[in-house]
């Protein structure tokens, strides 16, 4: 029984060390969009049909799933170098029509990099 006890101690233990390497609690909606709010005095608030925690309140029917997570997941917008453009393999309109690098005037398009696929708008 004792050594019952002390491994539930143990993982226990293991368990909130583990807990402390996520600083964000991070929402899904139905529609894809996320939000992330820091952990740290994180406070939550069921009342009726939404949940607030912190400073965002959420609907819980457009909720399809909330975690931890390591870092703030609200976007996945980066900044694109330059040079990722003239590192382009192809670069298509929003028509799927491939266009040069000449081609492109404003308006948005997908263009293939050697290591990733990126969607940029010209201004």
């Amino acid at each position: 029984m004792k050594k019952i006890v002390l491994l539930l101690m143990v993982v226990a233990g293991v368990l909130t060390a583990q807990a402390g390497d996520y600083t964000y609690l991070t929402f899904e909606t139905t529609d894809g969009a996320k939000a992330s709010v820091a952990v740290e005095n994180l406070t939550l608030t069921v009342s009726g049909n939404t949940v607030t925690a912190g400073s965002q309140t959420f609907t819980l029917s457009n909720l399809s799933k909330m975690y931890f997570s390591i870092s703030d997941e609200t976007t996945g917008i980066e900044t694109v170098r330059i040079e990722t453009i003239d590192e382009a393999t192809d670069i298509y309109d929003l028509q799927g029509k491939k266009v040069t690098k000449a081609q492109m005037v404003k308006g948005v398009y997908i263009v293939k990099a050697k290591d990733r696929t990126y969607k940029i708008v010209v201004r």
